[in-house]
């Protein structure tokens, strides 16, 4: 009766790992599309409200993700505070804090950390250029996020169950 409950309980670990592992394929397309919007709402924001940097990002702040969101106030708080660091250093180390929380992986966290080493130090046209070119290459990152969710999605879901399968025919 035991290695019955054990055998079932591997196989629920698993699949549920399996299930685990397919969602975050499944999210980080999402996820990237919602960055994306951010920071097409921050381009909007320093383009044609001419909002200073730090407001734009509590502005954007407000209609993003909470994972995105917080990241964005920190950056927005450090850079009011009177402390004397540049603001790339600030990007960074909230990119950084704030990353682990979602499922985008490092293509998309180059981009978004380039991004930051030209914000802030230029003219307002020269943000937008830079805004537009890290949209430009969210959105391809997204292209194979979909590509990289239709193929291994699936193959996860069976590959959770069919590992726990595995093990509890070895332990038997």
């Amino acid at each position: 009766m035991m290695s019955f409950i054990g055998a079932v309980l591997i196989l629920i670990a698993g699949t549920l790992f399996g299930f685990q592992k397919a969602a975050g394929f499944a999210e980080r397309p999402t996820q990237i599309r919602q960055l994306t919007h951010a920071l097409q709402r921050l381009e909007t924001e320093i383009g044609f409200a001419a909002t200073p940097l730090p407001e734009a990002l509590l502005r954007t702040a407000e209609g993003s993700p909470e994972s995105l969101a917080a990241m964005l106030r920190q950056v927005s708080s450090q850079v009011r505070s009177p402390e004397e660091r540049s603001f790339s250093e600030v990007w960074e180390d909230a990119v950084t804090k704030h990353w682990r929380e979602t499922s985008m992986g490092t293509a998309e966290r180059g981009i978004v950390l380039r991004l930051g080493t030209t914000l802030g130090i230029s003219d307002r046209e020269d943000q937008l250029k830079h805004l537009k070119h890290a949209v430009v290459g969210l959105r391809s990152e997204e292209e194979t996020a979909r590509d990289d969710q239709r193929r291994y999605e699936k193959m996860w879901k069976s590959l959770g169950l069919l590992i726990a399968a595995l093990v509890v025919i070895l332990m038997v």
